[in-house]
């Protein structure tokens, strides 16, 4: 079976993750803020902001999503805003309220639950189904 690719890399291919490694690995080493922490896993990344309200959540989200997003521009890499979420998780009642966060100028939809690598994690931080 033959396939002519013009772009990226087929899945399964033997060089699939070492061109992987070699074109994702510096978004991981952008000059994030002390509060954000950045992991990915193939390729699903997941980005972690802590910080003391709802705003400040707001502010270094998008922050850090305009990074992403200009990164992207210049690998002509384009993340796909349709299977981005985003939850907020607090024990906070009161913080219970959408955070507005854009990637490619799109808002980012927020859920209440969120699967990530199989792990169920749920914003108000309980266990409970």
């Amino acid at each position: 079976m033959e396939k002519n690719s013009t772009k990226g890399c087929l899945q399964g291919s033997c060089c699939g993750r070492g061109f992987w490694n070699l074109q994702y690995n510096p978004l991981l080493h952008l000059s994030y803020t002390n509060h954000t922490k950045v992991v990915a896993v193939a390729d699903d990344l997941i980005i972690m902001i802590k910080a003391e309200s709802i705003g400040g959540v707001e502010n270094i989200a998008n922050v850090e999503m305009n990074k992403i997003t200009a990164w992207g521009k210049e690998k002509k890499i384009r993340f796909n805003e349709g299977k981005s979420k985003a939850t907020l998780m607090t024990r906070r009642r009161k913080e219970q309220k959408d955070v507005d966060k854009d990637l490619n100028n799109k808002p980012i939809p927020q859920v209440h639950m969120l699967k990530y690598m199989g792990i169920i994690f749920y914003g108000k931080l309980t266990f409970n189904l």
